[in-house]
């Protein structure tokens, strides 16, 4: 049996894919390695999202270049949106055997064939159709603990910054029955708790279902898993999904609703089809449903013109939500987009970087606020492993994804168990374990 190693970057839909293409080449052979000196190939899953990820990922393909020129037979590819971004310029650089786009995934058997002939394969065709809904994913986490599934694939809404319409294709949704087949899969296998995927999970349609027919459909058929969704789109998360929320206890009280930006102006030049007005509309829907539920966000510093009265708009908008938590980042430029069209990149980095320095220490603050408010409160708290800097330590997350740190040498991966919150940092919520409460 030949071995595989997949390095995977960028965001959760990445580490699905990398599980169907494990499953794929499985099949095939081809068995599962984490030591990459023992690999017969090497494959990394890529993202395309910011310049920061591509630079990073290059550098790797440098190093499985020089495993690859030093052990006679190591083949190497790129899969995902960088294979579908660069293409031909990858191969071209004589250091990658395989590039297959996102959509081409079946085809890696017989790419890695011709490659072991010598003859660099490529496949990065786009499909209206592909959803993979018939492969059973060879699940990264064994333990039982977290799954994954994907119920779409692909983006239609073509923010003007964004390139993944360009690398993932149109949206297509997959069969509502076979990701409730998925689903119960998983509760069969031991998992705990899954997590619907989709570039805009509330654009989910296939038949007469949408998002929130699904969403329901999941929390029933699989009464004891925990059911998270990601992500949302802020002009079309609905009140029906925020109403199935309410009425099924299992699905968790978070909700990632990317704002970008607090500016009307820069909004409508990002093209995300939502106004600020509108953004803080759904925050206060959900938060008149759900008072105790997580919100998260996502935001762009220094996106093209952003002058300091815009700059202003997003931490103002920060304050008046109070996010729990934020992924932050400043504007890259992605060659091919709309804005790389039509926006020349004008805020110099240095502005850039200020501005994001700011918005980050808001946020700090903000969370901080967010984990003290839960002082004194009890969750129920998913179990992941050991704590990365305290070995007798546990760590899991709490429904609304906040995670909780404590003393524990009994539980382990994949028990709930109650805890209560004595202290907490900005990111973390420090906790004791309660008495008498059996893990489940």
């Amino acid at each position: 049996m030949k071995k595989l190693y997949i390095e995977t970057y960028g965001c959760q839909m990445n580490v699905a894919d990398t599980e169907v293409v494990f499953s794929i080449l499985a099949k095939h052979g081809y068995g599962r390695t984490e030591e990459i000196s023992e690999a017969d190939v090497i494959l990394v899953n890529t993202c395309s999202v910011r310049d920061n990820a591509e630079q990073r990922i290059l550098g790797r393909l440098e190093q499985f270049n020089f495993i690859r020129r030093s052990r006679a037979g190591v083949l190497v590819g790129v899969l995902g949106c960088m294979a579908e971004r660069l293409k031909d310029k990858l191969l071209d650089s004589g250091k990658v055997d395989i590039v297959a786009g996102p959509d081409a995934y079946r085809s890696l058997p017989a790419l890695l064939e011709e490659a072991s002939k010598g003859m660099p394969a490529i496949d990065v065709k786009l499909s209206r159709s592909e959803t993979y809904a018939d492969i059973v994913p060879a699940r990264q986490d064994g333990r039982g603990v977290s799954a994954f599934i994907s119920i779409m694939r692909g983006c239609n809404n073509v923010c003007s910054y964004c390139v993944v319409p360009y690398t993932r294709g149109a949206e297509r949704s997959r069969d509502f029955n076979s990701i409730l087949r998925e689903a119960s899969d998983c509760a069969a296998q031991g998992y705990k708790e899954i997590t619907l995927l989709g570039q805009n999970v509330d654009s989910y349609r296939f038949e007469d279902k949408d998002f929130a027919a699904l969403l329901a459909a999941v929390a029933e058929y699989c009464p004891g898993l925990r059911i998270r969704f990601a992500t949302s789109n802020p002009q079309d998360i609905s009140d029906a999904v925020l109403d199935t929320m309410v009425a099924h206890a299992n699905i968790c009280r978070h909700i990632h609703l990317p704002v970008q930006s607090g500016s009307d102006r820069i909004l409508e030049k990002m093209r995300r089809r939502y106004t600020r007005a509108g953004y803080l509309e759904r925050v206060a829907a959900i938060r008149g449903r759900m008072p105790d539920c997580v919100i998260t966000t996502d935001v762009i510093a220094g996106f093209c013109s952003e002058t300091e009265e815009d700059h202003a708009d997003t931490l103002s908008i920060f304050r008046e939500v109070g996010f729990d938590a934020a992924y932050m980042f400043y504007y890259s430029e992605r060659p091919g987009t709309l804005a790389a069209r039509n926006y020349p990149d004008d805020v110099p980095k240095d502005v850039k970087v200020r501005r994001l320095e700011e918005i980050i220490a808001l946020q700090n603050g903000l969370s901080l606020e967010s984990n003290r408010r839960d002082i004194g409160k009890r969750f129920e708290v998913l179990v992941e492993g050991p704590s990365k800097r305290d070995e007798t330590r546990l760590c899991g997350r709490t429904a609304g994804n906040k995670m909780c740190v404590w003393t524990d040498t009994v539980h382990k991966p994949g028990d709930l168990v109650q805890v209560e919150v004595t202290g907490c940092t900005q990111a973390t919520l420090l906790c004791t374990i309660c008495p008498l409460q059996p893990a489940r």
